[in-house]
């Protein structure tokens, strides 16, 4: 199936399949820095949803912003100024959903970003498997200096990328870090000097990605995920479980015969 059938026409992400299973979701309010108004929130959990359900031939996903600004300013205040305290956590709760489905999402998720990520935007990033970045983008989540505090896992998944003490100094602070200090602290993978770098850079990936035994790479990416959420030896056992699911499929018999046989395997996802 075609990319246009599998998801919907949505009004705040760009979707398209730049390369055989490859699928580049763009967030699409460049006018306002890809800030996530309700719609992007809906939209989101549904993206995230759908590839949960049934990936449909996709085994990477590649997340950024439109234009060459900002990957993402973070929630939208603009449509949030007013909200009565209801209407507030009920947004909330939305975007809460859609921060659990993009943790959750069996597929990788490489995030490449286009630009500065604050708030939100930060932690949608740092809810990707990794980061890929321009040198000029900034992070920064901001929270403290309005009243609240990160909402969407920031302080969990910051702590876990940077160390507890770097993440509460960046948290309480709200202070903004560039690129190059991300990439130090390990929050990103790779920097690139302009975006069409960073896309040709991501797409390799991406590709290389899509190249291997899909059911492979998702039970690799479970175990690595919720095997660092409990000790060494549990998170052994649970690699373990996750090994052994693959021994009776057809993509491991591929995989070992297209070696043998001196040949690229050709992997079906079953």
């Amino acid at each position: 199936m075609s990319v246009q059938e599998v998801f919907p026409a949505y009004q705040c992400l760009a979707v398209g399949t730049p390369q055989p299973h490859v699928l580049w979701v763009a967030l699409d309010r460049p006018q306002a820095l890809n800030a996530i108004n309700t719609l992007m929130g809906r939209e989101l959990l549904d993206l995230w949803t759908r590839l949960a359900e049934d990936a449909a031939g996709i085994r990477c996903v590649v997340l950024t912003g439109s234009g060459d600004r900002a990957f993402c300013a973070g929630g939208d205040l603009k449509e949030r100024n007013g909200m009565s305290d209801e209407q507030w956590r009920r947004q909330h709760e939305l975007f809460e959903r859609a921060f659990v489905a993009l943790l959750e999402c069996p597929v990788p998720v490489i995030a490449a970003v286009n630009g500065h990520a604050y708030g939100g935007g930060c932690e949608t990033v740092l809810g990707c498997d990794f980061v890929y970045a321009v040198r000029q983008a900034r992070f920064a989540l901001v929270e403290t200096r309005l009243g609240i505090m990160p909402g969407g896992g920031g302080t969990q998944t910051l702590a876990r990328a940077v160390g507890e003490r770097r993440a509460k100094e960046l948290i309480l602070s709200a202070r903004p870090f560039s690129a190059g200090q991300a990439e130090q602290w390990g929050l990103v993978n790779q920097l690139c000097d302009s975006v069409g770098e960073l896309r040709d850079r991501v797409l390799a990936t991406a590709g290389e990605i899509a190249a291997n035994a899909p059911l492979s790479v998702r039970q690799a990416k479970k175990s690595v995920h919720h095997g660092l959420q409990t000790d060494l030896l549990s998170g052994y056992r649970y690699e373990i479980e996750a090994y052994n699911r693959l021994v009776v499929t057809e993509d491991r018999h591929e995989g070992v015969r297209a070696f043998n046989e001196k040949r690229a395997p050709l992997f079906k996802g079953r």
